[in-house]
């Protein structure tokens, strides 16, 4: 690995914020290509997914988090514990608000747990592009009397607006520091994670309001074909109840191939080779509220 200058600089970048502000959107804008599932289902985001942009100049690694809410299950608690705890060790916070809608509850209890912070906190108002021009100083007022913020920066994840004025200002505030990563790795999760991720975000998009908060994706193998250009990935969705399991296989199975289809083509743009998915639905009654299937699922306590 080529040694940066002495003048290269690095950093933590937590991003935080309640659900559905365009978190997941900023960290693949940023990063340059998909390593953060989509949704316009709330609470996408479970762990925090790390990305990283090194520049000739810097490397930034961002800690995308779960949005911050009130905890109706040992799941939530776990989410509320990772987007709390990934604000402690970090030399920015990007806290992202959604310019379309006022500040609310959601965002005054962020703010709570910020207050005594030393951290530099940047206000990062995103969906500019849905508001006009005019509208954004009245939003900036009404967050500026909340907190004395680092710094506010309007953008658009979605059209890229002023994304680099915002990378320039957090550039400024990191110190001098090692490059961490290598300057072509894009993410500090394995694939196997990323692959899990991506199937859960076609059924996110696919199934009703009463399936998304229900669903646990487990990868259970990835194996290359011997002599072939050929991956297999064969993986289980795990619902919490029975009527879900037919949601999501639909009728003859049409809804599972779907999902199926769609996760397929993300997995092979990311392993760059022919994919065999095998996809399988398993009942797993109030797994989010049970430890020893959260672990098992990938959620675990003892690594935040």
């Amino acid at each position: 690995m080529e040694q940066p200058t002495n003048k290269f600089k690095s950093g933590f970048i937590s991003i935080i914020g309640r659900p559905n502000v365009g978190k997941s959107t900023f960290l693949n804008r940023v990063i340059g290509q998909k390593i953060a599932i989509m949704s316009d289902k709330p609470q996408t985001t479970r762990n925090k997914v790390q990305g990283v942009l090194t520049q000739d100049s810097s490397q930034m690694i961002f800690i995308d988090t779960p949005g911050m809410h009130k905890p109706k299950h040992k799941l939530g608690d776990f989410m509320m514990k990772v987007a709390k705890n990934t604000m402690k060790e970090v030399d920015v916070i990007l806290f992202m608000v959604n310019a379309s809608e006022p500040i609310g509850a959601g965002d005054k209890m962020i703010i709570e747990f910020l207050e005594g912070n030393q951290t530099p906190v940047f206000l990062v108002i995103n969906k500019i592009d849905e508001v006009h021009p005019d509208e954004l100083f009245g939003i900036i007022d009404s967050y500026k009397d909340q907190y004395d913020f680092a710094e506010i920066v309007p953008i658009s994840a979605l059209q890229g607006n002023n994304i680099e004025r915002l990378l320039t200002t957090i550039e400024s505030y990191l110190p001098q520091g090692p490059q961490y990563y290598p300057a072509d790795q894009v993410t500090d999760h394995p694939e196997r994670f990323i692959i899990s991720e991506l199937i859960r975000e076609k059924v996110l998009h696919v199934t009703r309001e009463e399936i998304p908060h229900s669903i646990a994706v487990v990868i259970e193998q990835i194996r290359k074909e011997e002599g072939k250009e050929l991956i297999n990935v064969s993986a289980t969705i795990v619902v919490e109840r029975d009527s879900q399991k037919g949601i999501v296989i639909g009728k003859r199975g049409a809804l599972l191939k779907d999902i199926g289809t769609k996760a397929r083509q993300d997995i092979e743009m990311l392993l760059g080779s022919k994919v065999f998915l095998e996809l399988w639905v398993k009942v797993q009654k109030d797994w989010r509220n049970k430890s020893t299937q959260l672990r098992d699922y990938g959620f675990r306590d003892d690594e935040y």
